[in-house]
């Protein structure tokens, strides 16, 4: 059986470090980026099972673009993205008053900074079985 590869796009290396020890205790391939044009690039290249994406990299909310350009995607959108972010309050503009609303910023579950590992590896888990099931259908 081949591993589950998971692809972190996020701009803080001792984050990403963190995140990708975590996740490759718990068995997964786990590649990264550390800007939004890698990350992109990392994606049509290779093959992953999820993204975890930060949004707030570079000039501003750039895993913004990263998430609208996947949904745009035929082929990418099927994967599923968990937005890891330390800025729920400052994207709240986006958002007034409601949850992330898929139209707007495509995303499968949202998750803030400091991450939990096992709420981490749950929600990983989740978002994989789910995609796993769509799949089968």
């Amino acid at each position: 059986m081949t591993q589950t590869r998971l692809l972190i796009i996020d701009d803080d290396p001792d984050y990403v470090d963190g995140i990708k020890s975590i996740l490759e205790k718990a068995d997964y391939v786990v590649d990264a980026a550390y800007n939004p044009k890698d990350g992109f690039e990392a994606l049509e290249t290779g093959n992953y099972d999820l993204l975890l994406l930060d949004i707030m990299m570079g000039r501003g909310a750039e895993g913004v673009m990263v998430a609208r350009k996947i949904n745009k995607d035929p082929v990418l959108r099927e994967m599923p993205v968990l937005i890891i972010t330390g800025v729920r309050e400052q994207i709240a503009f986006l958002f007034p008053g409601q949850a992330v609303h898929p139209g707007i910023l495509p995303t499968d579950e949202l998750l803030e900074k400091p991450v939990n590992p096992d709420l981490l590896i749950e929600k990983v888990e989740a978002l994989l079985k789910e995609a796993k099931e769509k799949k089968a259908k």
